[in-house]
């Protein structure tokens, strides 16, 4: 037998081989087969070639990819994989030689739309996109908001504008041990908040072969299961830690005649490395980018002459796969392999990035609950702003040892909140997720893998607080801003898709937030430094005061802006235009898709909000729409595996017009799960390659 392909009723691929290799070759196949268009985007990505097709739309992007040398990393780490660990590497390549066959044979209707055929994958080409992926999701350029933001209002203001940043993807995640459920073994649950795009960023798949029957969510172009995967004896999932792992350091680069050279911190001039690459892009003239790497990293922004405004900076970017050759792929067949908590304890000691808070348990009781990854020792400030190249003391010295953590009562909570990760980050998110996912969990005494549906969709919104307390304050306002107030202190602080009070509280909570942002005191924060187009979500003012509005209504002198005023102007504002209907209505999904969906059918209104557990994150003040939220749920029974679940936004295939496309979307909109089956008698059998 080389490898069976089976699917269940939703079409998630079940594979059996008789080797890890040949495991490894079907599951690259079968994902070609069903994400071929989207297999093709993440190499474009990943290599910084997508604008050639998506046009200059995606040049920004391409260009980032290029000068923080991506695909130049990736090939380091499989190069260095290789030589330290040959039967990883192998099977990274037998994955890519499946997804090759599979290319070959695919039909995705997104080829023949835009003329292009399936590239061919390198060997390094998942470690590729395992990286394109990951880059941002430390989310370096808050280093950028917080000297924008100093820069303007003073060093104060960075821990006013403190919170979970639009671009930082997030998580939830708990682990209810056994003494806590109806079975007395652990239940591990949870949802990764991410960007939701379509195709689903995971991908559901079971892989099984005499080494390991493992069912969990894949990253589409990575082989293996890393961050949420069942064994049958041990289960495990992560969250972000918000750990800072990325340096950006300010450069003095000057033109000789033999190139470009940057000013080290030993006061000397170095020969930094330069070329040129060409991004092709469609519709428009090919662009030429320049590369340039100092002895602290590639240079994203700038360069000698300075940022495209001449402002006179250039950045380079220090991250460790680039400093280790190492993106820590050695840790993804020890966890396949893992049988109990111990073995993926020692399998995330070779884990690099990104840098998770992972949760464990196993059928005889052990469970875990630590930081994952690889965190740099250096100085406070390289982790707050960017830092001089030319001055000593901001070199790294070594890596931080990754922190533990224990349960409580039980229980243990993770919603990228302050907990084991915290010595190693700057901004966490807001403690409200996990604070209320916590609550939930101590209200019963004894839990089911039933049960926690009703965890992931909770929509009980606490940031809504100190909007209300102002709220409640206010006198003096006209008789529909009054019944306006009265409603908003009567609604149930539920973000439900079907209140019409939350959408009178989100309209409210819109209008506040532009009338903050168009205060004097905040307004020139408005104008961002000229940095790449990538980057700007970070430096955006009405993002940053949306996310951090609790924090600007609390603030004992939020710099002499009358806060009760700007609710009243708010209030005012919205009881003369009420909205006309109720939250799901404007709150829409927003999923990024590479081409432009022409099947004409609306996206779903939703429940939930940014700090609900059921977190679908719209950007009050900008726009209701939901351009993030939970990617997956999952829950993993250690009880009994088939007492597990997991959904995702659309469905298992990605190819438009397959039954399996969207098919899980209804569930995933009414908060439920599909059923995990691991049984192959169960299945049907699709082919035998």
């Amino acid at each position: 037998m080389s490898a069976e392909t089976y699917r269940d009723a939703w079409g998630i691929p079940h594979l059996r081989a008789a080797t890890a290799g040949e495991l490894a070759r079907a599951q690259g196949r079968v994902t070609a087969r069903d994400r071929a268009w989207q297999l093709e985007v993440e190499r474009h990505r990943a290599q910084g070639t997508s604008a050639s097709f998506l046009g200059p739309g995606a040049l920004s992007w391409d260009r980032l990819a290029r000068r923080a040398r991506l695909a130049d990393t990736a090939r380091r780490c499989f190069a260095a994989l290789e030589d330290k660990d040959p039967e990883t590497a192998a099977w990274v390549r037998e994955y890519t030689d499946g997804v090759n066959e599979g290319l070959a044979a695919c039909d995705a209707p997104e080829f023949a739309r835009t003329g292009l055929a399936p590239g061919r994958w390198e060997p390094w080409t998942p470690l590729a996109v395992w990286l394109a992926t990951h880059i941002l999701f430390a989310g370096f350029p808050a280093k950028l908001w917080r000297e924008h933001i100093t820069a303007h209002l003073g060093p104060d203001a960075v821990a006013l504008f403190a919170t979970d940043g639009p671009g930082t993807a997030g998580s939830n995640g708990w682990l209810v041990s056994g003494e806590r459920t109806v079975t007395g073994h652990a239940i591990v649950a949870g949802d990764p908040h991410r960007f939701i795009e379509e195709p689903g960023v995971y991908q559901q798949i079971h892989l099984s072969c005499p080494e390991f029957d493992v069912v969990g969510l894949a990253v589409p172009g990575v082989p293996g299961i890393a961050h949420f995967g069942h064994t049958g004896t041990v289960a495990w999932a992560i969250t972000n830690a918000m750990a800072d792992y990325q340096d950006l350091y300010r450069e003095r680069l000057r033109r000789t005649g033999a190139g470009v050279e940057a000013l080290g911190p030993d006061g000397t001039w170095h020969r930094a490395a330069r070329h040129t690459e060409t991004i092709h892009v469609a519709g428009e003239d090919s662009v030429e980018v320049e590369v340039i790497e100092t002895d602290r990293g590639p240079v994203i922004a700038g360069g000698p002459e300075g940022l495209d405004d001449g402002t006179p900076a250039a950045l380079s970017l220090r991250y460790p796969p680039r400093v280790t050759a190492d993106l820590g792929f050695g840790a993804l067949l020890p966890l396949l392999r893992a049988r109990r908590v111990a073995d993926v304890d020692r399998a995330l000691d070779a884990w690099a990035e990104p840098v998770n808070v992972v949760q464990a348990a196993d059928t005889e009781g052990g469970m875990l609950h630590r930081v994952a990854g690889r965190v740099p020792v250096r100085a406070t400030a390289n982790r707050l702003r960017p830092v001089p190249a030319w001055e000593p003391g901001h070199e790294w010295t070594g890596w931080h040892t990754p922190p533990r953590a224990g349960l409580t009562d039980g229980v243990a909570v993770m919603a990228n909140q302050r907990g084991p990760a915290t010595p190693l980050g700057v901004e966490f998110a807001p403690p409200h997720r996990a604070d209320r996912i916590a609550a939930l969990l101590a209200g019963k005494e004894r839990w089911s893998a039933a049960d926690m549906p009703a965890l992931h969709t909770d929509t009980h919104l606490a940031s809504a607080g100190p909007l209300l307390d102002l709220v409640t304050a206010l006198d003096g306002l006209s008789p529909g801003a009054a019944a306006l107030r009265d409603r908003l202190l009567a609604w149930d602080r539920h973000m439900d898709a079907d209140s019409a009070d939350a959408a009178a509280y989100a309209a409210v909570r819109g209008a506040v937030v532009r009338h903050l942002a168009a205060h004097p005191a905040l307004a020139p924060a408005a104008v961002p430094p000229a940095y790449p187009e990538v980057l700007q979500p970070w430096l955006a003012l009405v993002p940053r005061i949306a996310y951090a509005l609790e924090h600007l209504l609390r603030a004992e002198d939020p710099y002499d802006i009358d806060r009760a005023e700007a609710v009243r102007a708010a209030l005012e504002e919205v009881a003369a235009e009420p909205p006309a209907g109720t939250w799901g209505d404007t709150h829409r999904l927003a999923p990024w898709r590479a081409l432009p969906d022409t099947s004409g059918s609306p996206e779903p209104g939703l429940s939930g909000d940014h700090d609900c557990v059921l977190c679908t994150s719209a950007v009050p003040g900008l726009t209701d729409r939901a351009a993030r939220g939970p990617a997956a749920r999952y829950v993993w029974d250690l009880a009994d595996r088939r007492r597990s679940g997991w959904v995702v936004p659309h469905g298992a295939s990605g190819v438009p017009g397959s039954p399996h496309h969207r098919d899980q979307q209804p569930l995933w909109l009414g908060g439920e799960l599909a059923p995990v089956v691991t049984d192959f008698d169960r299945l049907t059998k699709e082919t035998d390659d």
